[in-house]
């Protein structure tokens, strides 16, 4: 934000933080008995991807950028786990998680990319 750093144009970093806004949208339509738990969880996964793509790209070794990529794909599987969760409880159907449906599979096949390479 403050600072004029090349990760932030890039695709991979842009979606997280899509990532981000629509996990916090979709977050507050839980039942308020879940804000220490699923919310929580879901907001801290979410926040996760971002920074790890974030301090990744800062790192001067590919072997240290690909580890915190790592870190920010694993942190994408544990987001869609929690919607899985969301869904077989009934907070959620799968129309209402259309967009963030995309933004989750666009963002993980980058990654996967990025650790691959």
């Amino acid at each position: 934000m403050f600072l004029a750093l090349k990760h932030t144009g890039f695709e991979v970093y842009i979606h997280a933080g899509e990532i981000v806004v629509e996990c916090y949208r979709l977050s507050k339509l839980l039942p308020s008995d879940e804000k220490f738990n699923l919310v929580g969880q879901i907001r801290r996964a979410a926040i996760s991807i971002k920074l790890n793509i974030a301090e990744g790209a800062s790192r001067r070794t590919t072997a240290e950028r690909k580890r915190f990529y790592e870190i920010a794909r694993s942190s994408l599987v544990e987001l869609d786990s929690a919607f899985d969760v969301c869904v077989a409880i009934n907070y959620y159907d799968n129309t209402q998680l259309v967009k963030l449906s995309k933004l989750v599979n666009s963002c993980y096949a980058m990654l996967s990319k990025l650790i691959s390479n």
